[in-house]
């Protein structure tokens, strides 16, 4: 199956052909910036503890360099504003008289 998402750096578009296998070696077509890398994962959150929303994963201080995560997932990470807005959400549902 193969996924397009956004380069971080320069916002070509990457195509994978197998999001489950990337390679430390792929890289952006245009930037070379490191595919496998945290910068790219969907766990990477620059507000969260190490960076990551994974919490089982190591720390890793290199963000865009490759590196060998267990938990690397090639994508962008979730939307904040929605996360805010269904979290708000179901507080109100829980506080609702």
């Amino acid at each position: 199956m193969e996924v397009t998402h956004k380069c971080y750096k320069c916002g070509t578009d990457i195509h994978i052909e197998h999001a489950e296998r990337i390679p430390r070696s792929e890289e952006c077509p245009k930037c070379f910036i490191a595919v496998r890398s945290c910068m790219m994962c969907h766990f990477h959150d620059s507000k969260a503890y190490n960076e990551c929303r994974e919490p089982m994963a190591d720390r890793i201080t290199e963000k865009e360099k490759a590196n060998f995560c267990d938990f690397y997932k090639f994508g962008p990470q979730a939307n904040p504003e929605a996360v805010k807005k269904d979290a708000l959400d179901a507080l109100n549902a829980l506080f609702k008289k």
